[in-house]
């Protein structure tokens, strides 16, 4: 059923984006793109997308957002993507498998197709009641830990990633490495399915004590709910979370919209792009913007989690696959839970 379902909802984007490239359309003198993202950058693009087109007032954007693994085999199912916006790149590499992306994708855009990233971070109620200042105060009993399902959220194996990242580093070891996941995980009440669902939990429906989640969501978080319910804490230690972007090359030749895609794409590494970013709390990879934005960004220790854990093939293998590391700590810190 799940499939069907999901099977029905690709159909339905395909016609909807369909009908606005049709002749008998009202933008049939338009160009209409349509950018799939992952969940959290869709308040960055609502701000792009609308300075774009002041200057490119020929093209119309479309924007389809959702959790980034999903957005992916949406778009290798049929989903008429021109451009994709990402944050793993086996996400894009599977479009690559499939012919949808070219392979040089990485290198047709500057910075390896990284126009700005995040970092994880820790977001606390006001006053930070529990203390809470790096990874180890999240194996505490009494802190409650809410993040992203790594299982369906690429921000969740981003929080996972830099927690066991932390703990190998602070014990030396894996068994105590693993031991302490589970006892993070043990203090987990629910895993939600997206970033912006485990935001809404921990903001809203005030579960937990802590919120691990991306620089740009939290601190957007904290300011559309009042910096005086929220604040943002900086581990000593955290992941790179880069935003990537790529044409889809074979959606681009049917539908005739390579050059509108390119000055799109090309557009996210201009000054003004990367002043949108940094306004939505993503760090510009232009390094003279990044550094007269130091108080908005503190210098933090980061790490690209293929460094540490291997390509993304080795780490879902490893960490995320059914009955993988992942699925072992998680079960038997429930079960440690239900003894105790």
């Amino acid at each position: 059923m799940k499939k069907m379902i999901a099977v029905f909802l690709v159909i339905l984007a395909v016609v909807a984006v369909s009908a606005d490239r049709s002749p008998n359309s009202d933008k049939q003198d338009k160009k209409v793109l349509l950018n799939v993202a992952y969940d959290v950058i869709r308040d960055f693009y609502k701000a792009y997308n609308a300075a774009f087109q002041q200057q490119h007032p020929q093209i119309a954007i479309s924007q389809s957002h959702g959790g980034a693994s999903k957005q992916a085999l949406s778009v290798a199912s049929g989903l008429p993507a021109d451009v994709v916006t990402l944050t793993q790149a086996n996400d894009i590499e599977m479009l690559v498998e499939k012919g949808l992306v070219a392979e040089n994708w990485q290198s047709a855009l500057p910075n390896h197709a990284t126009p700005f990233g995040s970092v994880m971070v820790f977001l606390v109620r006001k006053g930070n009641p529990k203390g809470i200042r790096d990874w180890a105060d999240l194996a505490r009993e009494d802190v409650s830990t809410i993040f992203a399902n790594p299982k369906t959220s690429a921000n969740g194996r981003y929080a996972y990633l830099a927690a066991l990242a932390y703990a190998k580093r602070q014990f030396g070891n894996e068994r105590q490495a693993y031991r302490f996941i589970e006892k993070m995980l043990r203090n987990v009440p629910v895993l939600e399915a997206g970033a912006r669902g485990a935001t809404i939990s921990f903001t809203q429906r005030n579960l937990g004590d802590v919120l691990i989640a991306p620089e740009n969501e939290a601190a957007l978080a904290a300011q559309s709910l009042g910096r005086d319910s929220f604040e943002v804490v900086y581990p000593g230690l955290t992941a790179y979370t880069p935003v990537l972007v790529a044409e889809v090359n074979q959606n681009t030749k049917l539908n005739g919209t390579h050059e509108q895609v390119r000055a799109y794409l090309q557009g996210l590494w201009s000054e003004e792009a990367q002043q949108l970013a940094a306004k939505n709390y993503f760090r510009p990879s232009d390094k003279k913007t990044l550094q007269n934005l130091t108080a908005l960004f503190p210098e933090i220790e980061t790490f690209d989690v293929n460094d540490i854990f291997g390509d993304w093939a080795t780490i879902n293998r490893v960490h995320f696959a059914d009955n993988a590391l992942f699925d072992r700590l998680y079960i038997h810190a429930q079960q440690q839970k239900g003894t105790n």
